[in-house]
């Protein structure tokens, strides 16, 4: 599997080249949030807006009613607390283009309560005109800034920096379910840096003849794919989510949703940061103490089956993944 290192860095430069209304605006984290580079490369089209967030998101909103697309950068704990009366009165409430890149989302920062965004889905997807975007691989990363691009409105993107693999071939698409595997026991619906968790797990339990349906959201708000409700209606021992945020308000909640709208009478398992605040340690750590890595699922899988497979970190480790395919339930079925 490739891994690909400060991949934001170098893809917003090309990607920007010919988009003169594309501006950039950094929360004194030029560096941590991969724009040191834009920054050198266009300086005329790059703020550092130090560390004043709710002032940022104001001069965003201007910029955006002045014809420009600012893309904001700041590690996501402080864009959403910080900021978040400026975000709904200069953004949301006009409803104008900014899109705000939220950097260390969940367990991906060992820097504690006051650094890790741990409930920023559950509080913006309740805003209005506002759309959620997660970024779970470097063709996320590559491919987000177009579906952000596209949407006449303000966008939140969940964004993942550093060293990354590439799980997936094809671009994200706005709205749609990456299906990785089909199946009808389980459901496992999966965001984020927990995908690759998933589908280390997905292949240890079809060598056991567990047969499972996985996708990959990548669109949080709008929730309401017709690929994610028929295999939600399909799944015969239930549905799990796997999410990097609490269980309250992520992805866990969107799905919870869907089925008590539909009337879909599954049993639904949420796995996610429990309602708490976490400590500081390495992203292994908490994924594993706040149950959110693959032998998380594993065993949640075994429950949801009522049977034992003996599912090992070793064996999940071993796992060698590939770039995957995606395709719809119906081609794949």
């Amino acid at each position: 599997m490739e891994i690909v290192t400060r991949l934001h860095s170098r893809n917003l430069i090309a990607w920007a080249k010919d988009k003169p209304e594309v501006v950039v605006l950094s929360g004194d984290l030029s560096n941590s949030c991969e724009v040191d580079s834009f920054r050198d490369a266009y300086p005329d089209r790059f703020f550092s807006m130090g560390l004043t967030e709710q002032n940022m998101m104001a001069f965003a909103g201007g910029l955006a009613r002045e014809g420009y697309t600012p893309f904001i950068h700041t590690f996501a704990v402080f864009l959403y607390r910080r900021a978040l009366d400026s975000i709904e009165m200069s953004n949301t409430y006009p409803n104008l283009r900014v899109r705000l890149c939220g950097f260390l989302p969940g367990v991906t920062t060992p820097g504690g309560a006051t650094h890790q965004a741990i409930d920023d889905i559950g509080v913006l997807r309740v805003l209005p005109n506002m759309t959620i975007l997660e970024t779970g691989d470097a063709t996320d990363v590559e491919s987000v800034l177009d579906v952000a691009q596209a949407i006449n409105g303000p966008v939140y993107i969940r964004m993942v920096r550093g060293e990354l693999p590439r799980l997936f071939a094809e671009p994200m698409q706005f709205g749609k379910a990456r299906v990785l595997s089909v199946g009808d026991d389980l459901t496992i619906l999966s965001t984020g840096i927990c995908t690759e968790e998933a589908l280390r797990v997905v292949q240890v339990m079809k060598a056991q003849g567990v047969s499972i349906q996985h996708l990959h959201i990548s669109t949080l708000k709008p929730f309401n794919d017709p690929v994610v409700l028929e295999s939600l209606t399909q799944a015969r021992h239930g549905i799990i989510t796997l999410e990097n945020h609490t269980i309250l308000g992520g992805l866990g909640t969107c799905v919870a949703e869907m089925m008590a709208e539909h009337g879909i009478g599954r049993k639904l398992t949420r796995l996610g940061i429990p309602d708490t605040y976490i400590h500081g340690a390495s992203k292994r750590y908490l994924m594993h103490k706040y149950g959110i890595d693959g032998l998380a699922l594993a065993q949640a899988i075994e429950r949801a089956l009522g049977q034992s497979l003996s599912v090992t970190a070793e064996a999940l480790a071993a796992v060698q993944l590939e770039t995957f395919h995606s395709a719809s339930l119906s081609a794949l079925a």
